[in-house]
This record gives C-alpha cells, sequence and structure tokens, in this order.
C-alpha cells in the first residue's frame, strides 16, 4: 500500500515507478479518487454540522413553546441525504482502495529496469562447481534408484507435485531443516516462532497475497488459507501494533511447511522436488527501523548465505530487475545454488525489503524515541532456506559413481554420524 500524501506530492515519481515495473501510470486515477473521497467527507462534515444546528434549534423552538416541525423536517432531510453521502462516500474510498492494492511496490533506485530475468544482474559467486570424473545425474534419478525417493506412490496420494521421502533421506531433510533453525537462532539473532499454518484473509492481505495473487493458493472450506510461506504469519506477528523503537530490529524465524497452488508453472519442472504443491522452508523476517533496512537485507542476504557456505555449495548472489520482483518488493536478493545434475543455477533463497508497502496494510508502526506521532516500520523477509532445494543441491553436489552420496561434514551430527547414503561409507 502507498502514502497518498506522498503521490499526491509526487505523483510524476509514483508513475515512474510503475512504469519502471512495467506498468502504466496510475497517479491521476487515484488522485482523482482521493480527491472525490476527500470532498465527501468534507460534504459529510458540513451535513453534520448543519444538523447539529437544526437539531440546537428544535430544542430552543420547543424550549420556547414554539412549533418546530420545520426543524423537524429539516433534521430528517438532512439525515436522509447524510445517508447517501456517507454511502457515496464508502463507494468511492472502496474503489481507491482497491486500485491501491492491486498495484506493486515501486523499485528502488539502484534495482535493474528490465522485463524479467534477462535482465538481472550477478552480485557475487561463490565457491566452484564440483568436478565429477562421470555424468552427474539429476536428484530424481539419484533418489529413485536408492529407493528412498517415491513420486509414483505420492501421485497415488495426492497427485502430481508431490513426493514421499523414506529412510535416510527423509532423516537427511529433517537434519538440514534443523541445522539451519539452529543456525539462524543460534548464531544469527532470530527468535524461532512457531507459528499458525492457516490464516484468514487480512493476514494474506498485510502481505500482499490477496486479492491479486488469490489463484496461487489454498483455500479451505472454513474460510481459511494455508500459507504459501511462514513470511506471511511471521510478519503479521506485528500487525496493528506500536513498536518502542528500542525493539527493532525485530527478527524471527520458522521452519513451517508452505503450500502453493503452482498455478502459473504448468509445464515447469514437472519432473522432481523442485517446485511442489508441498514443501518445507526455514524463513526469516525482519521488522526494522526505516533508516536501517538497506543494511539489514545485506545481513539477511549473508545469514542465507552463510547456509550454504557450511555445507559447501557453490552458488551467486543475484540483484532482480524491476521486472522479475516480487509484488511486495522494494529491492531483492536471489540466492541461486549449482545443481550439477541440471547444469543450472537454481533459486535456493529469495530476500526482500519491502519497505513500508507491507506495514501500511497492516498498519505496524513503531514510535520514536524522540518526538512526537508514529511511524510505519519496514519488513524484511527471506528464505533461510529451502529445504528440499537444499536436500537437492546436496544430493547432486556430493554424488558418486556408484549412485551414492556423501552428507556434507555440517550435517553429520544431525544424522547419527552418517557420512554417506547409498554406500557402507
Amino acid at each position: 500500500m502507498f502514502d497518498l500524501r506522498w503521490i499526491r506530492e509526487s505523483p510524476e515519481a509514483f508513475d515512474e515507478g510503475l512504469t519502471r515495473r512495467g506498468l502504466e501510470p496510475a497517479s491521476a486515477r487515484v488522485l482523482d479518487l482521493d480527491a472525490r473521497r476527500r470532498q465527501a467527507q468534507t460534504e459529510l462534515q458540513e451535513l453534520q454540522t448543519a444538523r447539529n444546528t437544526a437539531s440546537k434549534a428544535i430544542g430552543e423552538a420547543k424550549g420556547r413553546g414554539q412549533d418546530a416541525e420545520a426543524q423537524m423536517a429539516e433534521v430528517a432531510r438532512l439525515k436522509e441525504t447524510m445517508a447517501k453521502a456517507e454511502a457515496a462516500e464508502r463507494e468511492v474510498a472502496a474503489e481507491l482502495d482497491e486500485l491501491l492494492s492491486g498495484l506493486p511496490n515501486t523499485p528502488a533506485p539502484d534495482v535493474p529496469d528490465g522485463p524479467d530475468e534477462s535482465a538481472n544482474v550477478c552480485l557475487r559467486t561463490v565457491g566452484e562447481a564440483p568436478a565429477f570424473d562421470f555424468e552427474p545425474k539429476q536428484h530424481f534419478d539419484l533418489g529413485e534408484a536408492l529407493g528412498l525417493l517415491d513420486f509414483e506412490t505420492a501421485a497415488k496420494l495426492s497427485g502430481a507435485r508431490f513426493a514421499v521421502l523414506r529412510g535416510a533421506l527423509a532423516r537427511l531433510h529433517r537434519a538440514i531443516a534443523n541445522f539451519m533453525i539452529d543456525l539462524h537462532t543460534g548464531e544469527h539473532g532470530y527468535t524461532e516462532v512457531m507459528p499458525p499454518y492457516l490464516v484468514r484473509d487480512h493476514v494474506l492481505y498485510g502481505t500482499g497475497q490477496l486479492p491479486k495473487f488469490g489463484d496461487d493458493l489454498f483455500r479451505t472450506t472454513g474460510d481459511f488459507w494455508l500459507i504459501p510461506t511462514a513470511e506471511v504469519p511471521l510478519t503479521n506477528l506485528v500487525a496493528g501494533d506500536i513498536l518502542d523503537e528500542a525493539a527493532l530490529p525485530l527478527r524471527v524465524t520458522a521452519l513451517t511447511p508452505c503450500f502453493r497452488s503452482e498455478a502459473g508453472a504448468a509445464g515447469k519442472d514437472t519432473r522432481g522436488m523442485l517446485r511442489q504443491h508441498q514443501f518445507d522452508k526455514v524463513e526469516m523476517v525482519s521488522i526494522a527501523h526505516p533508516e536501517r533496512s538497506e543494511e539489514e537485507l545485506e545481513r539477511m542476504t549473508t545469514c542465507a548465505e552463510e547456509v550454504l557456505k557450511r555445507l559447501g555449495l557453490h552458488y551467486r548472489v543475484i540483484v532482480l530487475s524491476t521486472g522479475d520482483m516480487g509484488f511486495g518488493a522494494r529491492k531483492t536478493h536471489d540466492i541461486e545454488v549449482w545443481l550439477p545434475g541440471q547444469g543450472a543455477f537454481r533459486e535456493i533463497s529469495s530476500c526482500s525489503n519491502c519497505w513500508d508497502f507491507q506495514a501500511r496494510r497492516m498498519n505496524a508502526r513503531f514510535r520514536p524515541a524522540t518526538g512526537k506521532g508514529t511511524r510505519f516500520v519496514h519488513t524484511l523477509n527471506g528464505s533461510g532456506v529451502a529445504v528440499g532445494r537444499a536436500l537437492i543441491a546436496v544430493m547432486e553436489n556430493y554424488q558418486r559413481a556408484d549412485g551414492s552420496f556423501e552428507i556434507p561434514e555440517v550435517l553429520r551430527p544431525f544424522m547419527g554420524g552418517m557420512s554417506a547414503i547409498g554406500s557402507d561409507d
């Protein structure tokens, strides 16, 4: 959501931000609706004053023993006029809210312009891709050959885009998740939270999934929504709150399942675990001071990178272009891990600074230590990281010619000392 005062004062900057996103300018329509709404509010105030005056006249007339029918008729007329004016004000306010709630955040000045991922810019590449003296396999070939990754049974249970993990592979998945949570809580200063996985409409509205992206979500028959990411409940922990400035930054993390319909992903990554309807992810959320959110984005990205560094994985950090960013983001860093089986980098984490875009939708504010009033916080979210994709990366990067694969040193304490899966090592 946007600051209407800013749009009134800087309509050109607002339109430029939308144009950089590939959208048509919208300031003229926004300002027209805003002017109509404010005019309706002014008329309501004038009508209220007139009704109060007429009501007072009734009392004065009766106090003098005079007939007050004319004044009473005027109050009735004003009451009817006010009801119509209130309905008109609600209608234009709803139209304005619908327009603003459907517009994405404006990009930061240093975000590269471009229509899609082709305009993304690589900030850095870390580590080296492993060298194999054999043709590396993809994760699904490795897992199925070991009898530990089962898509056929998953399809029998739930259909496409689901998987069943068994034995040591299921344990490794759990080990990776526990390693991430322990790292973020023990060393990175995040507080672990176990949030609800079912939320109401207003919660998804607060983080920007609704009303625009309802088709990407799963809805229950009881008017709940399954969370697409823990960003949704974690960010909304401060919805409607006024925090003390000293409490910022507020950093929380959670390991949760995520549920996505993948409505726009027909034909993409249909084999394997890369794109599923249900997956686990460790999420990081920061509620930050507006003047320090940019440094918080760098810090969050570093926290996500540390997961991959300790797993010994080759990756790169990308800043997304205006055409590739998410709806609520002002600036996004994607981390892409190298997958030898595909011979390509694939996204494993996305860290975004949303500025006050979500905070305005949630009415999340803080009270400065000095001065009057309140200010909106800045919200940030990042994958720390996607558990299934980390599992894929470990399987493919640590695979051996016989179809087995090693377990990274950092995960072995979570695996009861196991050093490999698929062999006697």
